[in-house]
């Protein structure tokens, strides 16, 4: 678990605390907001309504929050499931897909100037791009570098499961880059 552990809310505790608590995490974890929301959204201002309703979602969640789990597990549960009901919702209201390659522009290259570099990370964006949510997801964590277990425990599958299925889309990936 990143940060101090934090007791379940009481009603005893002044709310500004709690606040101050909750700004805290959110604060240290911020990454995994914005990643989620450029992961899932292409226009700016979409993105922006998704990390806020993210945010949201999160503060309502708060008083739930278990300090014996890792704080990025939760985030990242919450945030994914709250980014995946936002794109079913979206596919609704004809709203644009993401694309990674746009989405993506805060992150650092890996390999600046190298020309073959780039085309293999932008062909990869692509990739995950076309993928379905959950198996979006999916990538988004392995790429993050999560345990399966924690992969699992994010996204509410077994670990068999999300073995499974990563072993699928590097396969996947394999044959199509």
């Amino acid at each position: 678990m990143t940060g101090a552990p934090r007791q379940p809310m009481d009603t005893t505790v002044p709310i500004e605390d709690e606040r101050q608590a909750f700004a805290k995490q959110l604060q240290a974890h911020h990454g995994i907001v914005a990643t989620v929301a450029a992961s899932y959204c292409r226009d700016p201002d979409d993105r922006a309504d998704l990390a806020q309703e993210i945010a949201i979602q999160l503060w309502r969640a708060w008083p739930k929050y278990d300090p014996a789990r890792r704080f990025s597990t939760w985030m990242y549960r919450i945030a994914l499931n709250v980014a995946i009901s936002a794109v079913r919702n979206a596919a609704h209201r004809h709203r644009h897909a993401v694309r990674f390659d746009e989405a993506l522009h805060d992150v650092e290259d890996p390999a600046p100037n190298d020309p073959q570099a780039e085309q293999q990370v932008r062909a990869l964006h692509r990739f995950i791009h076309a993928q379905a949510p959950l198996d979006r997801a999916l990538l988004l964590l392995y790429l993050d570098d999560r345990s399966h277990r924690e992969m699992a425990e994010i996204l509410g599958l077994s670990e068999t499961n999300v073995a499974t299925k990563i072993s699928r889309l590097r396969q996947r990936i394999r044959n199509e880059l």
